[in-house]
């Protein structure tokens, strides 16, 4: 049997014309926003609820869930698209962004009519150039349309929408590091509670979905929650993009139901390993989901509840597939010092925690390790989970927990011979290198 993709919200992303509006309305762009302003919003959050959409950020919540959380005032409410793809491995935004960017506005329109906001900001990573600016030029062109502005359709509904460009920082991805920054403050999270729903942007009430969530709307306007229910598992519904990278003959986006096999992912839509090589490990959620063995990862399907139970995450749907080339160690490390790096030394566990968890990798790495290094490792990790403001400090302490614990021959033969089990060498470039001597 031959494995195919299921191409939902991505059906015309093949099409250049898809790009700009003429093209996208040709394909049935912005019915539903015609359809959504004629129903009553409560309407649009029940139908979203019904529909099972969870976040595609990362978080997996109920999307019609929380856009319940908001109060029922008349107070000014904010809706933000977080468009700051920073997980490692994740390009499946973007692509929206850039093949698809009338998908994401009407997406928005209708959501913020559901919630009745007057004003959203795409906050987008600095980096995309291309996606901000085919993000703009569909914003302009839905203005020109009569689809944003004042009165929209003759609704009596106004909205505006902007592009805010982001400072290029990883935790900015986090909901309330990103408010903070919209606010030009330094990108730090907030404690939680208050949620953002409640006092979120200018401490207004403010939802916060990702660019795939916000995408899907559309989709259950135009076929309605039980036709997107039909996709995926029960707890898992509708389809989902996939960033599939590292060692697989094909990389790419992919879209495919909630629930569908991981074998199937990297050997029939990847076209499996480079010849010669064999599987090893898989991410399967972005960098800070917990590894899968080659053996795990045949077992495994792309939905919530089988990758929790399997001790691990479906995250932003980021799969990294790493074959017998690799070496473990030098994988953590390269991982150590990306979290390194983005934490905010906001909170001490972190700040402290991701600097040492850098330091014993690459000693390790550098051939200087010692057999207590390896433990180490673990210890600080376990001191660093659970104990901060957001989840960066966990993001990094679940890699190092699980390519330590599944993979511990390497770590130990790289301590015991001051070389790689694979690559046979050491890495000579480490900035910790004479951390022990």
């Amino acid at each position: 049997m031959s494995v195919t993709e299921t191409k939902y919200l991505s059906e015309f992303y093949h099409l250049p014309e898809f790009k700009g509006i003429d093209g996208y309305q040709k394909h049935g762009g912005y019915v539903e926003l015609k359809k959504a302003l004629k129903m009553q919003p409560q309407q649009i959050i029940d139908e979203v609820k019904a529909s099972g959409l969870r976040g595609r950020g990362g978080a997996g919540f109920s999307t019609g869930m929380k856009w319940g959380f908001l109060p029922k005032n008349n107070e000014p409410r904010f809706l933000l698209c977080n468009a700051d793809e920073g997980e490692p491995g994740t390009f499946k935004d973007r692509m929206i962004m850039e093949k698809a960017p009338h998908q994401l506005v009407e997406g928005m329109i209708i959501s913020a009519f559901a919630i009745n906001s007057k004003k959203s900001y795409i906050y987008v990573r600095g980096e995309y150039d291309s996606s901000i600016y085919a993000l703009e030029a569909a914003i302009q062109e839905a203005y020109k349309a009569g689809y944003l502005g004042k009165n929209i359709l003759g609704s009596g509904f106004d909205h505006d929408m902007d592009v805010y460009r982001g400072a290029g920082a990883y935790i900015c991805g986090e909901e309330t590091g990103m408010i903070s920054s919209l606010e030009g403050l330094k990108g730090q999270p907030k404690l939680k509670p208050p949620f953002p729903a409640v006092q979120g942007y200018l401490r207004k009430p403010t939802i916060v979905n990702n660019v795939e969530t916000l995408a899907a709307v559309k989709f259950i306007i135009r076929d309605g929650a039980a036709a997107y229910r039909k996709y995926g598992t029960e707890k898992s519904a509708g389809t989902k993009l996939f960033s599939l990278s590292g060692n697989v003959t094909k990389p790419g986006n992919y879209e495919v139901p909630l629930a569908f096999p991981l074998k199937d992912m990297i050997y029939g839509l990847g076209g499996g390993m480079k010849p010669g090589r064999k599987l090893k490990a898989v991410i399967p959620g972005g960098s800070s989901a917990p590894v899968l063995t080659a053996s795990e990862a045949e077992k495994a399907t792309l939905d919530y509840e089988n990758l929790a139970q399997m001790g691990t995450m479906l995250g932003s749907g980021a799969i990294i597939v790493i074959d017998d080339s690799q070496c473990m160690v030098e994988c953590l490390a390269n991982l150590t010092h990306f979290y390194h790096h983005e934490s905010c030394g906001q909170c001490t566990p972190c700040r402290e925690g991701t600097g040492w968890l850098d330091k014993i990798a690459h000693s390790i790495l550098s051939g200087k390790g010692r057999m207590q290094d390896i433990d180490l490792l673990i210890k600080v990790a376990d001191n660093m989970k659970g104990k901060t403001i957001c989840a960066l400090s966990d993001a990094a302490a679940l890699p190092v927990l699980s390519f330590v614990t599944k993979f511990r021959d390497e770590f130990e033969y790289f301590v015991r011979e001051g070389k790689s089990k694979v690559k046979g060498t050491a890495y000579k470039g480490s900035p910790y290198a004479e951390m022990h001597h």
